[in-house]
């Protein structure tokens, strides 16, 4: 099979020749770590991709307007939307974390004046040519960041913020969120027209759990993160493309509304979190979901020996496999602490299981 035949027999709940390869991201510690192993130069993120065997590709459209936020010394300030972050040191490496959170006690005006991008700054020509580049891939357009509520305006606003946003119906943390999913739909709609049926799937995103429980009540979620998402689902569905909703943590409380939205594959899928074990998702959705990750980056990947590792995959795949109906992936970015050896055991246990 080509990748985009595999993937599409798996989503469509009939076994494929062997289990899909997806991929949620990497740090950029273990990203070289792995591109050295495979003697990669270090912006080779295609050849990674190939070495590895994943049969996804994720397409964007690059933004070629004006400059909406000006760097800040000491700080990394997304262009786009205005988030900072600044460089943290850790033991196996360092990440970008959010700081300064410049919308916290933004009034309604100010919202309002905060600089986004117009759906019209963006190259959409690029379009056609990705999806000839990956026409043998399973091609995706999106990421966890289209859709989201609550992360995204945590960054600006603060996660506590943001809750009590939600909580009491504010109206200047709605209509942040409000503002920027406009934009996302818009572009997304430019992008689908203008592919003419050659992208696969949309993803979405909205991390909806804890390790132990909702983050939010179904009320709540009901109340203004279902309506939004609705909206990009039938953006997607004009296409009769799936949609994949990525969300961390417990989150299998969501699925039933996830089924009735139209919704057929969840992402991320964290096994060590509440009600979200391969064996508990496959027995209670595995008929109605398809799935994409299961594979711990907190698990035998980032802590265990390669035979631990490649002994989970194959536990893994045990449960999901029979089917179809799922894509093996890291439930998030690979960790930096994750061994190259682990990381490769991955994917290479995987390549070689048949049911």
């Amino acid at each position: 099979m080509t990748p985009k035949e595999r993937v599409l027999v798996a989503i469509h709940h009939q076994q494929p020749d062997h289990v899909p390869l997806g991929f949620a991201g990497i740090n950029s510690g273990i990203d070289r770590r792995l591109k050295r192993h495979f003697r990669l130069a270090d912006d080779d993120n295609e050849g990674l991709l190939k070495v590895l065997g994943i049969d996804t590709r994720v397409i964007e459209v690059p933004y070629i307007g004006p400059p909406m936020h000006a760097q800040i010394a000491g700080r990394h300030v997304d262009p786009l939307w205005g988030m900072r972050t600044r460089w943290v040191e850790h033991q196996s490496g360092g990440y970008w974390d959010y700081c300064d959170f410049p919308l916290k006690t933004a009034t309604l005006d100010e919202v309002l004046q905060w600089p986004m991008p117009s759906p019209d700054d963006f190259d959409y020509s690029v379009v056609p040519a990705l999806c000839e580049k990956y026409s043998d891939y399973f091609v995706v357009y999106g990421n966890p960041g289209v859709g989201c509520i609550m992360n995204t305006n945590g960054m600006l606003r603060t996660m506590e913020q943001t809750f009590v946003d939600l909580a009491l119906d504010d109206e200047v943390g709605l209509l942040l969120s409000a503002r920027r999913l406009y934009v996302q739909q818009q572009v997304m709609s430019r992008v689908l027209d203008i592919s003419k049926g050659r992208i696969d799937m949309i993803w979405l995103g909205e991390d909806l759990g804890t390790q132990n429980g909702p983050l939010i009540s179904v009320e709540m979620f009901r109340k203004h993160i279902r309506p939004n998402h609705q909206r990009f689902v039938d953006i997607a569905k004009n296409h009769n493309l799936p949609i994949m909703v990525h969300c961390c943590g417990s989150s299998s409380w969501a699925f039933d509304d996830f089924i009735d939205m139209g919704i057929s594959v969840v992402d991320t899928l964290q096994p060590e979190a509440t009600n979200m074990s391969p064996a508990y998702l496959k027995q209670k959705y595995g008929l109605s979901l398809s799935f994409h990750g299961c594979i711990s980056t907190a698990g035998p990947m980032a802590h265990g020996t390669a035979e631990e590792t490649a002994r989970n995959i194959r536990e893994t795949l045990d449960i999901m496999m029979p089917g179809g109906g799922y894509i093996l992936s890291p439930t998030h970015n690979i960790q930096d602490n994750s061994p190259v050896e682990n990381v490769i055991a991955v994917y290479e246990t995987a390549r070689a299981y048949l049911v």
